[in-house]
């Protein structure tokens, strides 16, 4: 792995977890309504670093967020968290994608819909250097998100585990995987 890579690992919230299946294999879960708002968000979180978007990126941020959960220090609050992310938003070394396949939301205390959701699903990280000898890995995020007083979903927070590396028909089912649809119940 390239220096560059290794020192972004650890500012990835977007991580895999030992032993995830391939995204061609994992079963579809059916959501309701509410769970695919946090779907589609989560796509829309994705897209803002596809599209580079430092700006729509910072949106899908809780403004007291924390990234890299479990580690001993993880990134707190939307600036800190989009600084950290700049390099990966802005693409030139490392592409990282990503897609849910499952969300779920908590019940409030009446008994209704909650403003907590938990997303999660298969990330790919591409290594754009084309003298690396690995170019894909694959890993699984977890994130946890926050209805706001406004009604929009934020990430409040987010963490996993070190990506492993993977083969191109690898990356191409992963990509095949990602479902533009939520699949709701």
């Amino acid at each position: 792995m390239k220096p560059f890579a290794i020192a972004a690992l650890p500012m990835l919230a977007f991580m895999t977890v030992a032993g995830a299946q391939a995204p061609a294999t994992a079963p579809v879960a059916r959501m309701s309504a509410p769970e695919c708002e946090v779907w589609a968000r989560e796509l829309s979180f994705a897209q803002s670093v596809a599209r580079h978007d430092a700006a729509a990126f910072a949106t899908h941020l809780e403004s007291d967020a924390a990234f890299g959960a479990s580690r001993p220090e993880p990134t707190r609050a939307r600036d800190n968290i989009a600084k950290r992310w700049s390099g990966i938003i802005e693409g030139k070394r490392l592409r990282l994608e990503w897609y849910p396949t499952r969300t779920t939301i908590a019940a409030s205390a009446d008994g209704g819909v909650g403003d907590i959701a938990w997303s999660s699903g298969p990330s790919l990280f591409e290594d754009l250097d084309p003298k690396s000898p690995q170019r894909y890995r694959i890993g699984a995020f977890h994130s946890v998100w926050h209805r706001g007083a406004d009604g929009v979903w934020r990430v409040l927070f987010d963490d996993g585990v070190d990506p492993k590396p993977v083969s191109e028909a690898d990356a191409v089912a992963f990509r095949a995987g990602r479902k533009a649809q939520c699949p709701q119940a």
